[in-house]
């Protein structure tokens, strides 16, 4: 192949990555619109006298979202890690601001939520998109004056740590769970030594073991996750409702809108337990193509993180996907009675206007980083010209031979 050829190739390859990624967003945002329509129905009825009025305000949400998500694909995402200390004292307020009594607003028992006017925003979502970017920041910029480990991670950990529990307190154990797996999947991105990982597996597992069982509510639903059938708590319930559901879809499901859960059997179905309506209208086949499009999506958001071209870049994108996967897995798992019951949602795919706005701000970031990724510099006159901040005008010769050193040859950012 000529070294004409070889470049072009190159630019074809390069943003392969962004486009898969924004392809498998929206696919699944179209299923989350459409499945929410179908499974608030009912619901939407009895409480607004429309059976469209949630359909609607979940369009509404996913606009808004789009909107979100152009404008983080157009931002560099360096400039996120210089805002982020600033953001993250912010939210670290908001948290706190949730506790105080009349300016938290409740539901189903937990104090999540600011109402601001007709809206309301919780700012624990806002936390995991701030602890990401945050985290990944502060350990690439401790990393390159410093060797120490130590140095890099502690303060993210005690940070995590605060956030956490201001989360626990609302309270929330699956946001908490989120955060902490966030705080991780940086450490060991950031290169954690095996011995330094265990102490913090087995930590983490003793503190949310302890948070489990020390409230009557979390240890019921912890027991009724065991064996649903012998709970006749809403966890429980829930559980045993969504199995039917699921079961009753068989392989082609029963067709859309033609869900028998949603009449009020299982609480939360255009939510928490929308996967369940997936499997009893689509069938075998829907739950298992919404499975496949978020294994997809966490295959091309690793690649990205592969392919960044510095350290806080692939911290940041290996972040955002352990969060959005680790939300997938926990979501999809209580639905089919294989983890205990959190209230965490299904990405893009649930009902929800916070989780919804800034899961797809996440998704915007993460293609910002892949449309950045390393890229063979062509040689004999075809320059490369950065576009990009964090990038620099250096150009690199090397022969064109070898598929090793193409992939070892990158952009080096300026600082």
């Amino acid at each position: 192949m000529t070294e004409r050829g070889k470049a072009m190739e190159s630019k074809a390859g390069k943003g392969s990555t962004s486009l898969w990624i924004t392809v498998l967003v929206g696919l699944l945002c179209i299923v989350g619109v459409v499945m929410v329509g179908s499974a608030s129905s009912v619901v939407s009825m009895s409480y607004y006298g429309s059976p469209w009025s949630i359909f609607f305000k979940e369009v509404l949400w996913v606009a808004v979202g789009a909107v979100v998500f152009l404008v983080a694909v157009r931002i560099d995402y360096h400039r996120w890690g210089k805002l982020s200390p600033a953001v993250m004292a912010a939210t670290m307020g908001l948290l706190l601001l949730v506790l105080i009594p009349g300016v938290g607003t409740s539901s189903g028992g937990s104090t999540r939520w600011i109402g601001i006017g007709p809206l309301t925003l919780q700012p624990s979502e806002l936390m995991k998109l701030v602890l990401v970017v945050y985290g990944a920041y502060f350990i690439a910029k401790r990393q390159e004056s410093s060797t120490s480990m130590r140095y890099a991670i502690g303060p993210v950990v005690l940070v995590t740590g605060a956030a956490s529990f201001l989360v626990l307190i609302q309270p929330d154990l699956g946001t908490a769970f989120v955060l902490v797996v966030i705080m991780m999947t940086l450490a060991v991105c950031s290169g954690i030594s095996r011995k330094a990982l265990f102490r913090s597996l087995v930590g983490v597992g003793l503190a949310v073991g302890l948070a489990a069982i020390v409230m009557p509510y979390r240890r019921d639903r912890l027991l009724s996750f065991i064996n649903p059938g012998s709970k006749s708590s809403e966890g429980g319930y829930q559980v045993v409702q969504s199995l039917i559901g699921m079961g009753s879809g068989g392989f082609g499901g029963l067709g859309l809108g033609h869900s028998h859960e949603k009449w009020g059997s299982l609480p939360n179905a255009h939510t928490d337990f929308i996967f369940s309506v997936i499997g009893e209208e689509l069938g075998i086949i829907g739950a298992f193509a919404v499975m496949l499009l978020f294994g997809a999506l966490a295959l091309k958001g690793f690649k990205a993180a592969e392919e960044a071209p510095d350290r806080f870049g692939m911290l940041l994108a290996a972040g955002l996907v352990a969060w959005i996967a680790t939300e997938a897995v926990i979501n999809i798992g209580a639905v089919l009675g294989l983890l205990p019951v959190t209230g965490i949602p299904l990405p893009f795919v649930s009902y929800g206007g916070t989780s919804m706005v800034i899961t797809l701000a996440a998704a915007g970031i993460l293609v910002n980083i892949a449309r950045q990724e390393r890229t063979v510099t062509p040689t004999k006159g075809l320059a490369h010209s950065p576009s990009r901040k964090g990038s620099s005008g250096a150009k690199e010769r090397r022969p064109a031979a070898t598929g090793t050193a193409r992939r070892s040859t990158r952009h080096v950012r300026s600082r």
